[in-house]
């Protein structure tokens, strides 16, 4: 059950996409956002290797409070201009605003994100941005510290009408693929239309995409079943999905370690890097 919608932010941009997200399926689950700014500390923002006397550390220290300061006022406008505009209220009320609550923590996102997720629902995150070393620590707190499912959306993306009405299950018969599928059931179960895909190399030992379709009709969802191939799943599966018209993939995240995945580039890797639809992804 979706009640606990967690939304780390920071001064990164990408705020709009990943409160818009949120907001939307507060209203379809009835649930609350939870937003928390996550505010640097003026330590953080002191230059490292520079040797300084003491006057000069107090100087930039003071300095670096000043910029803090003005970057989490200014962060707060924002914040407060989006939750209007998205329908979000601190209060709730009768015209359908979404209850929204405001916090600011001192600290590093990732520590943030592991402390305040594992009492949340779900946790939705910007898609990381490898060129600027911006959010793999956090996605790796949110599933792997948290241990939480998380929402990844990308870049500037605003969802509409569609958002959640034809959901995209890539199914492997891995641990994390099976975590995903039941993380995601209140989000299933509110879908007009279920995709189950399937192909590459399956688990072994794990259930077979038959076994998944029984699982959701005795829940009452009906799900299809598409195949696809090729010698890239995580490519194929983004390009399936995009081909049948989904709005919302779920994968499980990193059968291998998120450590072996980031260097050697496996499917969850890549999905994350080349999506431009949102994932809900779980490990």
């Amino acid at each position: 059950m979706i009640k606990s919608i967690l939304v780390p932010v920071r001064g990164d941009g990408m705020v709009a996409t990943v409160l818009a997200h949120a907001a939307e399926l507060a209203r379809q689950h009835q649930a609350q956002v939870n937003v928390v700014h996550c505010r640097a500390q003026a330590k953080d923002l002191m230059p490292t290797g520079i040797p300084l006397n003491d006057f000069a550390r107090k100087v930039m220290m003071e300095q670096a409070v000043e910029l803090a300061n003005r970057q989490e006022d200014h962060l707060r406008g924002i914040l407060h201009r989006l939750a209007r505009e998205f329908g979000l209220s601190e209060n709730g009320g009768d015209d359908g605003s979404v209850i929204c609550t405001f916090t600011e923590k001192n600290g590093r996102m990732a520590d943030v994100v592991k402390h305040a997720g594992r009492l949340s629902d779900l946790i939705v995150l910007p898609k990381p941005q490898r060129e600027r070393n911006l959010g793999q620590s956090s996605l790796k707190a949110a599933l792997y510290g948290a241990g939480r499912p998380v929402l990844i959306c990308p870049g500037q993306l605003q969802p509409d009408e569609t958002f959640t009405q034809h959901v995209a299950i890539g199914w492997n018969g891995s641990l994390p693929a099976a975590r995903a599928v039941a993380s995601s059931l209140d989000i299933i179960h509110a879908a007009q239309k279920v995709s189950i895909l399937t192909g590459g190399k399956p688990q072994s030992q794990g259930p077979g995409v038959d076994e998944l379709i029984d699982y959701y009709a005795l829940r009452g969802i009906t799900a299809e079943i598409v195949r696809f191939e090729g010698k890239d799943p995580a490519t194929e599966l983004l390009k399936t999905s995009k081909k049948i018209g989904a709005s919302l993939l779920v994968i499980g995240a990193y059968s291998h370690s998120h450590e072996t995945e980031m260097l050697f580039g496996g499917n969850t890797e890549r999905i994350v890097d080349k999506t431009d639809m949102p994932i809900l992804m779980a490990h």
